[in-house]
């Protein structure tokens, strides 16, 4: 079979979308993979959706001059601003969104009461209003937002007790509340995931989609007859914000020292270095 060696192209404000890229790089590790972190206007949970929209309509069109074969966003927020957009906007090209894992939330949960934590983006979007209409099933969901969260994640601040103070704020009137699954909603999250696993505790099931992701990426390669097959996959990162931090992020989440290259924004147009 003919072996496709373009790069899948992945895109988030910052560095959130590297949990979607770890998982992706673990169930397709053949394929090139090119990470693009906009941390110049991150984080996107804070702006309107038009403007993400447009971000995001720039970073694909960047991606694909690079000659990327299919894009994820990784990223909720873009993800529901602008999904709808890019694919009409380029219907031959293969989207991968994120959307809040509510479904399997709803499926497995006992007390009839779950939790979505996600940014404020994202709960005020079309896309998430009709997730919940479509699989809440009569079961309640919670959202809470979760604001500065980001910030703080992307400052390094995992295990801090002002991040565990803003987390406990957010998650315990939804534990009073009987939840017993709690989605991430925003690709940063996972990030903090064992600050939250400690906060909410073992009878409480945290669902972090990037598995699902990744495993959808594979089908739409293989439907698409796009797969890299007997190659060795890479991983090439660039962001708008600054390389050396961004590195220094990357290697403080577990994805090693890799070279981080940079990119800019010139009236609205972004142009990789």
């Amino acid at each position: 079979m003919p072996t496709d060696s373009r790069p899948i192209g992945i895109f988030d404000s910052g560095i959130g979308g590297l949990t979607v890229t770890a998982a992706i790089r673990q169930a397709l590790p053949q394929e090139r993979l090119l990470y693009f972190g906009d941390n110049a206007h991150m984080p996107y949970g804070a702006r309107s959706l038009g403007e993400v929209r447009d971000f995001s309509v720039a970073i694909t069109k960047a991606l694909l001059a690079e000659g990327c074969k299919l894009i994820v966003i990784a990223c909720n927020t873009a993800s529901a601003a602008a999904l709808a957009a890019v694919r009409e906007h380029w219907p031959d090209v293969p989207f991968v969104g994120m959307e809040p894992a509510v479904k399997p939330a709803v499926e497995h949960t006992h007390t009839g009461v779950v939790g979505v934590i996600a940014t404020v983006a994202t709960f005020q979007s079309d896309l998430y209003t009709s997730i919940v209409e479509r699989f809440s099933q009569g079961v309640e969901v919670l959202h809470q937002p979760c604001p500065g969260l980001v910030k703080q994640i992307e400052a390094g601040e995992f295990d801090t007790p002002r991040t565990e103070q803003m987390l406990r704020g957010w998650l315990e009137p939804m534990l009073a509340r009987r939840i017993d699954a709690l989605v991430l909603g925003c690709t940063h999250y996972p990030i903090v995931r064992p600050l939250i696993e400690r906060i909410v505790g073992p009878d409480v099931r945290v669902i972090d989609p990037a598995p699902a992701v990744a495993r959808q990426v594979g089908r739409l390669l293989h439907e698409r007859g796009i797969a890299a097959r007997y190659v060795d996959g890479g991983l090439e990162i660039r962001t708008s914000g600054d390389p050396a931090a961004f590195a220094s992020m990357m290697e403080r989440i577990g994805m090693g020292r890799l070279e981080v290259r940079g990119a800019h924004w010139d009236s609205g147009t972004l142009r990789f270095d």
